[in-house]
């Protein structure tokens, strides 16, 4: 991937209990316009996540969309997907970097101030914080941030040289104003988009207008 693409504001986490699900997930949000693609399933073996990773960068190919998948630097290397992204317990982000070098994705996970700092000193290219509120999607929720626990900790940040920084975890469009104001860069999204996939142009309105701490 060539970093001087700008990484889209909106990011899609895949959902889906076996492979037909996960892709239809993928294609309808790709019809609707997203461009930035997380492959994700936690209960995958490795071989279907191996089948879902190919045919997956393969939909995001045909529409020029950003593609990188959760957990699997290897995955990623293996079948040249745009990049990955590590939780806390995941990989390091200095060993994910050395096998995939400088060009790919690298993004990680952050529920604290501390963490957030963490993921800076590592170099991600973004962070993924919370979560915003609570949600069934993800298994292990860490402590949920709201508003206010976003506000509390970008006040505690350069935002010109911090990483762009995704507010993720129940997310509606209701809020994505309100996290735009405060300084977050982006937003991702599952439930909410496989179910409104119409709201992308009301969403792309929100997340590109300009705000003064706008990045």
């Amino acid at each position: 991937m060539n970093k001087s693409r700008r990484l889209p504001r909106l990011m899609f986490i895949s959902d889906g209990k076996d492979l037909d699900e996960q892709l239809a997930g993928i294609q309808s949000v790709l019809d609707a316009g997203v461009e930035f693609i997380q492959i994700r399933w936690k209960d995958a073996t490795a071989l279907q996540l191996e089948e879902l990773a190919k045919a997956a960068k393969q939909l995001c190919k045909q529409y020029n969309a950003l593609c990188i998948i959760n957990d699997f630097p290897m995955l990623a290397k293996s079948y040249d997907i745009d990049g990955v992204h590590l939780g806390l317990e995941d990989d390091a982000v200095i060993s994910a970097r050395k096998e995939l070098g400088a060009d790919k994705i690298i993004g990680g996970t952050a529920n604290t101030l501390k963490d957030v700092q963490q993921r800076i000193a590592e170099g991600c290219d973004y962070i993924g914080l919370g979560p915003f509120r609570f949600t069934a999607t993800k298994k292990k929720l860490s402590p949920v941030l709201g508003l206010q626990g976003y506000s509390n900790l970008l006040t505690n940040l350069d935002i010109n040289t911090t990483p762009p920084i995704y507010a993720i975890g129940g997310i509606t469009i209701n809020d994505v104003q309100e996290l735009r104001k405060i300084g977050i860069y982006g937003i991702a999204l599952s439930g909410f988009l496989l179910k409104n996939p119409q709201a992308m142009p009301q969403l792309n309105k929100y997340l590109y207008e300009e705000f003064e701490y706008s990045r």
